[in-house]
């Protein structure tokens, strides 16, 4: 037994020092990213220091956020290592009907609804259950993932990454990364949608120029997803801007908050009044508040 117990210790000193070479690693990959996007950090049209791009496979679609959150690294990686937390962000999108953090049998999770219109009765809408995970919460960096083997309408291997590094000032430099696969089945769902209620869509990035010279922006699936990991980044930077509120207050705040920020992109975001998206928030956060099977 003392044997075994002498074995186990440098088992755990090593796995723990490998661990800490990779976060160091992927926190001087970001620290480098960082100084790559600084020019476009600062000099944008997105009316705050944030960068938007996409990636389209054969089977799979991804979008990236870069940005710098006006937040202490602290705070930032306090609040996004909270299963709990994470409900109350994602329920900020207009599409998620329900968002509930359970302990599974492999550890937290999140049992999500997401919605294909806005007003879908949360009964009828898509079930997906993403296991939330903290890759690393150390001084200079922090990682978490939420993943999903399926989702809607055949789509597979759903993935949010959120990584942080600090900045001076007490800011925080963020990537956030949505991705999933795809199938013939969503596909074809998803060219449906861009042929009807998403057809004046458009994503965030440039795709090009036209003939005259003016900026394209991108469109398609690419744009589709440039749109929701907008959502997403737009539901962490209200949540944060909402702690400074009394306790009291913070929900409504952030509900207002994203959907403010959401208007200064309509030609992108806008789905719906203001008024009718505050009524539908506040009654899908109380009813997020139990366990939905």
């Amino acid at each position: 037994m003392r044997k075994r117990k002498i074995l186990v210790a440098p088992l755990a000193a090593a796995l723990l020092a490998v661990s800490a070479t990779l976060a160091w690693a992927d926190a001087g990959e970001l620290r480098a990213r960082h100084g790559e996007l600084r020019d476009q950090l600062r000099h944008n049209g997105y009316q705050r220091p944030l960068h938007i791009e996409s990636t389209e496979g054969a089977d799979t679609l991804k979008g990236d956020v870069h940005a710098v959150l006006d937040h202490p690294f602290s705070t930032v990686s306090e609040v996004l290592k909270n299963p709990a937390n994470w409900c109350d962000i994602l329920i900020l999108p207009f599409n998620t009907k329900y968002c509930h953090a359970v302990q599974g049998a492999q550890g937290p999770a999140l049992m999500v609804r997401i919605g294909r219109k806005y007003d879908q009765p949360v009964e009828q809408a898509y079930r997906i259950d993403f296991a939330f995970r903290n890759v690393a919460a150390q001084q200079g960096y922090f990682e978490s993932q939420l993943t999903a083997p399926s989702g809607p309408v055949g789509t597979r291997d759903y993935r949010i990454v959120v990584s942080a590094v600090p900045l001076e000032g007490g800011k925080t430099f963020m990537h956030l990364s949505y991705s999933y696969g795809f199938g013939t089945m969503g596909r074809m769902a998803m060219q449906a949608y861009l042929a009807t209620a998403g057809a004046d869509k458009v994503g965030f990035s440039m795709a090009g120029r036209d003939a005259g010279g003016q900026p394209q922006l991108t469109g398609g699936m690419r744009g589709a997803v440039e749109r929701n990991a907008m959502r997403y980044y737009l539901a962490i930077d209200a949540y944060l801007d909402s702690l400074s509120a009394p306790a009291q207050q913070q929900v409504e705040q952030r509900i207002q908050n994203w959907f403010s920020a959401t208007e200064r992109y309509p030609r992108q975001l806008r789905e719906m009044d203001r008024t009718t998206y505050v009524t539908m928030k506040r009654q899908e956060y109380e009813r997020q508040q139990v366990v939905m099977r």
